[in-house]
């Protein structure tokens, strides 16, 4: 029975790639949180999960894919997004954009306007060189190759010393439980920083990242003024949102 329980907690962290603990106890709601946690240190002792705080992911997941391949993912949806985040925009203020791929299709539709932008992402840098009048400081650091954004202690150090008006924030997974999710430490340690610096702080979410888990959770509903979707949020989140007075746009 146990070796048997094991193999169907692997095969559903396989098909699902990231779970969470309280997942699995409502899958085997006849064993204590205890014996899953057994279970979990087990089937990573012989490889067949990683097992990180709070949850397990599948051994063939390694973080956020690649940058080519999300520039491919939702073109649409995150034109929708960078139209309503245009709305919040305000000439002269000092603007944080990450590295993620939204905020990359929000410059690409930004306006000439005078305006002090910060990011983290090499590519948003070079795409607002199209531009004459924004300001653009490309915060340093180290750059992570497969998603493109820029990361290590002198990024966070950079950051500590500069002020934020407005910052917009890429996500990798989204859930009421589970809060705002990334997949690598060195994005978390940012994304976090950013949102306690910034004055207002806009998470941007397309609609496949709702119920999505990623390992490192960088913020909560009640650490963020905006979210901004594609599409409308699951009914459970509206709700969340609205008892953190976060304005859905």
């Amino acid at each position: 029975m146990y070796s048997i329980r094991q193999e169907q907690i692997r095969e559903y962290i396989e098909e699902k790639n990231i779970v969470t603990i309280k997942e699995l106890c409502e899958l085997f709601p006849e064993v204590s949180l205890m014996t899953i946690h057994r279970d979990l240190d087990a089937l990573e002792k012989n490889g067949s999960i990683i097992k990180f705080r709070g949850g397990a992911k599948s051994v063939r997941l390694t973080g956020d894919p690649e940058f080519n391949v999300r520039m491919r993912e939702n073109n649409a949806g995150k034109v929708a997004m960078a139209k309503k985040a245009m709305e919040l925009i305000q000439p002269h203020s000092a603007v944080f954009l990450d590295a993620s791929t939204t905020n990359l299709s929000l410059v690409k539709n930004m306006p000439d306007i005078n305006i002090n932008i910060f990011t983290t992402g090499p590519s948003i840098a070079l795409e607002l060189c199209r531009l004459h009048n924004p300001v653009v400081t490309l915060c340093c650091g180290t750059i992570n190759r497969k998603n493109l954004a820029l990361y290590g202690q002198n990024t966070l150090e950079m950051l500590e010393k500069i002020n934020i008006d407005l910052a917009f924030i890429g996500v990798s997974g989204c859930s009421v439980d589970a809060g705002f999710t990334c997949g690598t430490e060195g994005d978390m340690l940012v994304k976090r920083l950013v949102i306690s610096k910034a004055r207002t702080s806009v998470v941007m979410c397309g609609q496949e990242k709702f119920n999505c888990l990623m390992p490192y959770t960088f913020a909560n509903l009640s650490d963020v003024d905006y979210v901004i979707t594609d599409a409308p949020a699951p009914d459970n989140f509206v709700r969340a949102a609205k008892e953190n007075n976060v304005i859905l746009l």
